[in-house]
């Protein structure tokens, strides 16, 4: 079957949108997917520019929705018409959970190819690269059941398809490793998709203090609506001494790192009170110095790296989706939607921070509720 994707030829090449993609042939738990949107991620920028080891070609993307067309024999979730947003594959750990032990996460989604060695996309017969098994950088795409999850019909799709990935990381970060108590307090650095949706989650959980910190204001003012209690632009001033004094000199009880910089990455250590955790969940390949006597023993300060939020996607996405519901979680402040071929363009916004969650709208009949 062809298809339209976006391709990224080789390492840092621009996208390409493609009408000659072959798409695989479903297999026995297989769904084919009826693309609607995707958001773009910045784990889909750092493998174009080659930040991970993948291959090229390559079909990208990874928070899409869109609506089932068919299902393999041994598909029991989902029928032709049900609408589904597309997450990470999970086993059996995964659903008993503790997805950070999956038992093969990078086969099951980062290898490029299906689980049986075969490839999701062809062009001309040679082999292209798919992204998390899925690639939603397409008009439609073959998924696994486990990489779906069902949602309500009334649900805008354009909106969703950033839980798979951004949203459901930043939260999940928070509620499901933090899980911080009413009454305490939590300073996230960086205030993109991940950051804000981290920030959220803290507020859900009942802290008293929810620091968010960045060097863009306009970023800043949306934390302040979505819920921080305090902002702090870092580029103005101290941010270690700016949290202490925000919490009575002694510093907050959790923080998020989503920026992956090395200064930053230190800092939401430094910011810590006695007993205090920092996450650390960007993509980076950089590196953080700790003297762990003074930063870490003394104090008896905690450092743990999070994997997609440690969420089941099955789950944390439908509670994801309530918690909009309830007015809890407004995420789509964060979005713009673009057009399928204006995806070069939304990268860029993405990338210069112009836009928190570019969304690429690839079918733009879809009418909501319909």
């Amino acid at each position: 079957m062809k298809i339209k994707a976006a391709v990224v030829d080789q390492q840092n090449s621009d996208f390409k949108i493609k009408d000659d993609i072959e798409l695989a042939e479903m297999g026995p738990d297989d769904i084919q997917v009826h693309m609607v949107a995707s958001g773009i991620c910045h784990s889909d920028e750092a493998l174009r520019v080659g930040d991970a080891i993948i291959d090229y070609p390559i079909v990208l993307g990874h928070e899409g929705s869109g609506i089932v067309e068919k299902v393999g024999p041994e598909v029991t979730q989902f029928k032709p018409g049900d609408h589904v947003i597309l997450s990470f594959y999970a086993c059996d750990n995964c659903l008993r959970g503790i997805p950070t032990q999956c038992r093969n996460y990078a086969a099951n989604n980062l290898s490029g190819v299906r689980p049986d060695g075969s490839s999701h996309f062809t062009e001309n017969g040679n082999h292209v690269a798919d992204m998390f098994d899925q690639s939603s950088f397409t008009s439609t795409t073959v998924v696994r059941e486990r990489n779906a999850v069902k949602i309500d019909d009334d649900i805008d799709l354009r909106k969703v398809g950033p839980f798979g990935c951004g949203y459901v990381t930043g939260s999940g970060t928070v509620l499901n490793t933090l899980q911080p108590r009413p009454g305490d307090t939590i300073a996230v650095f960086g205030t993109g998709a991940v950051g804000l949706a981290a920030m959220m989650a803290g507020k859900i959980s009942g802290c008293i203090k929810v620091i968010g910190i960045d060097i863009v204001d306009s970023r800043l003012a949306l934390a302040k609506e979505l819920g921080a209690t305090d902002v702090i632009n870092s580029k103005n001033v101290d941010v270690v001494e700016e949290v202490k004094k925000l919490t009575g000199g002694l510093g907050v009880n959790w923080a998020v790192d989503t920026t992956g910089i090395t200064k930053v990455m230190e800092d939401s250590i430094k910011v810590l009170t006695q007993g205090g955790t920092t996450a650390t969940i960007a993509v980076t390949p950089n590196h953080i110095d700790l003297d762990t006597w003074n930063d870490l023993c003394v104090d008896d300060k905690k450092i743990v790296g999070v994997n997609m939020g440690d969420s089941i996607p099955q789950i944390d996405i439908p509670r994801l989706i309530e918690f909009y519901k309830a007015g809890m979680f407004d995420f789509d402040k964060t979005e713009k939607f673009f057009n399928f071929d204006e995806i070069n363009e939304a990268n860029a916004a993405s990338r210069s921070g112009e836009v928190i969650k570019p969304v690429l709208i690839i079918d733009p009949d879809y009418v909501p509720g319909k």
